[in-house]
């Protein structure tokens, strides 16, 4: 990936845990390195193929200007996150926040707080089996577009399925989501759980009825377990209605934990589920 760096940006703002900083403000030095496919812009010598530097540098410094925080990891979590959410042609930014008059009464060169956010991609598989079904899923899909720490949000066709597990219920509604997020994870979980319960989602019955459920299918190469999440979802390999809409979206989406693509995994399926 071709970047764009912007070295040690010089900024005199107020940021810091101590009130003396907050008042009389003090230097800080921004450093970042901004990753993009240049090669359009190279070809085309067109800076909107690629992004304005100077703009970017004067957003750092509106950032610094207008807000005043205690912790330098929260002035670079800020930046990258405006300078992602503004400038769509970027696809990663490593910031670098350097304070050099950082009052700890011991001489330093300086104090400095490095991150390193990304467009992450993520698949997701959506299900409803109560009430309108579609506006569920729809509803769902328009809360993703809406945030601003998602993008490029697009869904398959709706697919009408059986239940699996506990089968005295109505039939599914389900689809799948691609799209990039900005959120880790278990934030992405929390965002999806929020989303459920504007649904009034209840959890009475393991696999039971449910007016929305969202799960995470993958979230770029991760391999990850803990007590509330797993990913890539430890079902997917077995579930029609999650493989075949996934093939609609991308084939080639691959299960890092099986190093399997989902058209795959999906011809692996026993046939009476095909």
């Amino acid at each position: 990936m071709d970047s764009i760096k912007i070295e040690n940006l010089e900024i005199f703002s107020n940021h810091g845990v101590l009130k003396e900083e907050n008042v009389l403000g003090q230097k800080f030095l921004i450093s970042a390195e901004i990753f993009l496919d240049t090669q359009k812009a190279g070809k085309n010598d067109d800076l909107a193929l690629s992004v304005d530097y100077s703009k970017i540098c004067h957003k750092i410094k509106n950032i610094m200007e207008n807000n005043t925080f205690k912790l330098i990891e929260t002035v670079a979590e800020k930046i990258s996150e405006e300078i992602l959410t503004e400038f769509k042609n970027i696809d990663e930014i490593k910031i670098e926040v350097k304070k050099p008059w950082a009052p700890i009464l011991l001489p330093l060169e300086y104090v400095s707080v490095k991150s390193n956010r990304k467009w992450h991609k993520v698949y997701l598989s959506m299900g409803s089996n109560m009430g309108d079904k579609q506006k569920y899923l729809s509803d769902a899909i328009a809360e993703l577009q809406s945030s601003r720490l998602c993008k490029s949000v697009k869904s398959s066709n709706f697919t009408l399925t059986k239940p699996v597990g506990y089968t005295e219920q109505d039939d599914f509604l389900n689809c799948c989501v691609e799209m990039k997020t900005l959120l880790s994870p278990h934030d992405l979980l929390e965002f999806t759980s929020s989303i459920e319960a504007k649904a009034k989602r209840e959890r009475k019955i393991h696999w039971g009825p449910r007016t929305l459920d969202i799960d995470i299918i993958l979230y770029d190469d991760l391999i990850m377990s803990d007590d509330k999440l797993t990913i890539p979802h430890i079902e997917m390999a077995n579930r029609k209605f999650v493989l075949q809409p996934l093939c609609e979206l991308n084939p080639y989406a691959i299960n890092p934990a099986l190093n399997m693509t989902a058209i795959e995994l999906y011809k692996s399926l026993p046939e009476m589920l095909i």
